[in-house]
């Protein structure tokens, strides 16, 4: 029997590093001759990894970074053609690469929607040139707009932008003009994500003093953003995703709601085969790892059933789908009461709602969904398993 997979492919490598990125990328010098070893590497990594899911047919492919565009759409490529000649890709599949707008070609893009990719997610951010220059983005709005006109032109159908609220001296108005400028670009899908600062990245060291906005107007921000996206057409289906009807990410889904998915380059995470494992955010020990057959893993663990019930509580409310009793009972033989009590306490506060027999969070409930997850793993964990008899 054929199973869906997802392929993520990290390509860790970027122009520059910008200001709150913790993701796991390189920029500087020896880029050429690293990526020359990173791809050598990860189309091998590909090639024996194929050769393990002989039963499963891949419906999505996501190239994400660092900015896969700035590793070139020749390289690009590469790593596709070896992803098409050593898996079974099903005759829809949303195959996606993320760019910055400064490496977004024309070019590029017409060599990429050649060879087959037919998704784009553009990180465009703010509409602001001056925010862009503070974040450390090494492009302009203007930038965006020319690369979202020249996938269109070079046949993209498909095309997503990221956009990030909460950033330095960013007001409530300010954000609402970025929205409506943003939406004059008629995308198909819309990212908006609030900044985060982590330990570790450039923004941390002086955050203090960068003039971020408040957690209430932060809050603010995102009850707009999806009320304004949702009169502009675009269905939320996800904490922080919006999408055109039938445009939602299919790539991403698979994290929410329990798929199947293989990743291959440093930091890539995988779900497949019942474990989850991890490689390592080192790129020289990676491609070291693959090419003299050594591992490259820096965790692999068996999930265990009643771990599966959690990261479906967890995953499944980050989306407009939420959970559901036939679904739940029957998948973890776990009984639905115990979580169903707390979502009826969160209801009486606007943060939970029942459709169709199935419970998800609110807007508001969002905002609050580390709280109301964490009430219902407690509830969860001191539940007992139902009998087979009484499933």
């Amino acid at each position: 029997m054929e199973k869906n997979l997802g392929i993520y492919i990290h390509v860790p490598f970027c122009r520059s590093k910008c200001e709150y990125c913790d993701f796991y990328s390189l920029s500087g010098g020896r880029t050429k001759e690293l990526m020359d070893k990173y791809l050598h590497a990860v189309t091998e990594h590909i090639r024996e990894a194929a050769a393990l899911a002989p039963e499963y047919v891949a419906d999505s492919v996501y190239f994400g970074g660092g900015t896969p565009t700035f590793f070139g759409a020749e390289n690009l490529k590469r790593i596709f053609a070896e992803i098409n000649r050593r898996f079974q890709l099903s005759r829809d599949c949303e195959i996606t690469f993320e760019a910055n707008p400064d490496s977004a070609t024309p070019q590029t893009l017409r060599r990429l929607r050649r060879a087959g990719f037919n998704r784009m997610s553009l990180g465009v951010q703010s509409d602001a040139n001056e925010v862009l220059k503070a974040l450390g983005r090494p492009h302009s709005y203007e930038q965006a707009v020319q690369a979202i006109r020249s996938a269109r032109e070079a046949g993209f159908d498909n095309i997503s932008v990221d956009l990030m609220y909460g950033l330095p001296n960013q007001t409530g108005e300010r954000w609402m003009q970025t929205l409506r400028s943003v939406l004059d670009l008629k995308p198909d899908h819309v990212s908006c994500y609030g900044l985060k600062v982590e330990p570790g990245t450039r923004l941390y060291e002086y955050h203090e003093g960068a003039n971020l906005p408040s957690d209430d107007t932060q809050a603010d921000m995102y009850l707009y953003a999806v009320e304004t996206l949702e009169n502009f057409g675009y269905g939320q289906y996800e904490i922080s995703n919006f999408a055109r009807e039938g445009m939602a990410c299919r790539h991403n889904l698979k994290y929410w709601t329990g798929g199947e998915y293989l990743g291959f380059g440093p930091s890539a995470a995988s779900d497949f085969a019942g474990k989850r494992f991890t490689i390592v955010a080192d790129l020289g020990r990676y491609t070291e790892g693959i090419l003299k057959k050594k591992t490259v893993l820096s965790e692999c663990e068996p999930i265990a059933q009643r771990e599966r019930a959690g990261e479906y509580l967890m995953l499944r409310l980050r989306t407009v789908g939420g959970i559901g009793k036939e679904e739940y009972e029957k998948r973890f033989l776990l009984p639905f009461e115990p979580v169903e009590r707390v979502m009826r306490f969160y209801y009486a506060q606007g943060f939970t709602i029942e459709e169709d027999g199935r419970w998800r969070l609110t807007a508001r409930g969002f905002l609050v969904s580390n709280q109301i997850i964490g009430a219902l793993l407690e509830a969860q964990a001191g539940s007992e398993p139902l009998t087979r008899q009484g499933t």
